[in-house]
């Protein structure tokens, strides 16, 4: 049977806005969990915060990160943590560590899935990632965990957030609050579970290729240099768009790349410019590739989450929904601002309302391609898109 409690709290004292959110999770399960998921903002003390959490949760294994908002059962809010208690029978949690994404992605990902893997008490079937939002590359660090866990291996996740700071995101892992690392978390045992992977943005304009990359920056575009696709849209210089990071301005215009297996175009997030021209982004753009500028429209943002939705309920095979997970850009938060909360109504009625439901707003999220499973998995790195991660019982 697998049980799970929500809490939240926006207490202004961290460490009691800890211990509130973590005592309401483990009121709900009547027990002792298992497992214990955090996610906060980073207007909290991340220490005192997570000091709080373990107060009331003791030894229990815990991971978690710093977020740009929060989703529970009860919608998205802003400034608070939440906090998941999950108690299974069937379900073996076995997390692990990777140090130093900013300098080196993939290492930091291998080192993740092979902490997990090696360290899981029976051979794991699902696999999380937590990663630093300012990593150098998360598409890397995803490669990096599937050099160990193999290329159709399930991945889901997401990366950290600091409150559209763009300045330092944490991670946590059991007492400690982490930087610049993959938190890894390998689920085992009998337990069911669906993946929905949707976005809804649309190209606009011509198709552009990247004549000039080097791994997550974008050097040149059509031979000119990056920035300037965005220069000509917004009608603004680059000594403009460089004066804080490009992200604050360009969360409804990323860019989008055709990958075979996905429907949708991939997005990418752009996130620091320089004067130069050259633009970084959340995770690579591949030399040689077609790209388009992407728009957001709120209406197909709202049904993609839907559709996301129905997609890991169909994967569930008739199993019922016991747990969901939501990894969702804060991009979408952006674009659909007063809406933001129907983009979570629309999940919670084609998976349950009363299921219980923890998230967070990322800097990126990690999912298989499409939604697929099975032979056709191959999960990636994901921008401005809605990933949802749903367990059931095992099916019988």
């Amino acid at each position: 049977m697998i049980k799970a409690g929500i809490g939240k709290s926006n207490n202004p004292d961290a460490f009691k806005a800890g211990a509130e959110a973590c005592e309401q999770a483990m009121k709900q399960i009547s027990g002792e969990p298992k497992f214990i998921l955090a996610f906060s903002t980073v207007s909290y003390d991340q220490e005192k915060a997570l000091e709080g959490v373990r107060s009331v949760s003791g030894q229990v294994s815990l991971v978690g990160c710093s977020d740009a908002g929060e989703i529970t059962t009860e919608g998205p809010v802003l400034k608070h943590i939440v906090v998941m208690a999950l108690d299974s029978s069937d379900i073996g949690w076995t997390i692990g560590v990777g140090k130093g994404t900013i300098k080196d992605s993939f290492q930091a990902g291998k080192e993740a899935a092979e902490s997990v893997k090696s360290n899981a008490k029976k051979p794991i079937s699902l696999f999380i990632m937590l990663l630093d939002g300012l990593s150098e590359n998360g598409a890397a660090a995803v490669r990096g965990a599937q050099e160990v866990l193999g290329k159709n291996f399930p991945i889901m996740g997401g990366s950290a957030g600091d409150d559209f700071l763009f300045e330092k995101t944490y991670q946590y892992h059991n007492d400690k609050v982490l930087n610049d690392t993959v938190i890894g978390i390998g689920l085992s045992g009998e337990f069911s579970f669906g993946v929905g992977v949707r976005h809804g943005w649309e190209p606009i304009g011509l198709p552009m290729k990247v004549t000039k990359a080097e791994g997550a920056k974008l050097i040149e575009i059509d031979d000119r240099p990056a920035l300037s696709i965005y220069e000509d849209y917004f009608g603004k210089k680059a000594e403009e768009l460089t004066k804080e990071p490009i992200a604050k301005m360009a969360y409804t215009y990323p860019l989008g790349m055709s990958v075979k297996g996905s429907s949708e175009l991939l997005i990418r997030d752009v996130v620091i410019a320089n004067e130069k021209g050259e633009i970084n982004c959340a995770a690579e753009i591949p030399q040689g590739v077609e790209i388009r500028l992407m728009l957001g429209d709120s209406e197909k943002a709202i049904q993609a989450a839907r559709e996301a939705a129905e997609g890991a309920l169909a994967q569930l095979k008739g199993v019922k929904p016991k747990v969901i997970f939501v990894f969702n850009c804060i991009a979408r938060w952006k674009l659909l601002g007063p809406k933001i909360g129907e983009e979570i109504k629309v999940i919670q009625e084609v998976l349950g309302k009363e299921v219980p439901l923890i998230g967070f707003y990322t800097y990126g999220e990690i999912a298989p391609l499409g939604g697929l499973l099975g032979s056709e998995c191959f999960s990636v790195f994901h921008n401005e898109t809605m990933t949802l991660l749903v367990l059931g019982e095992k099916n019988q």
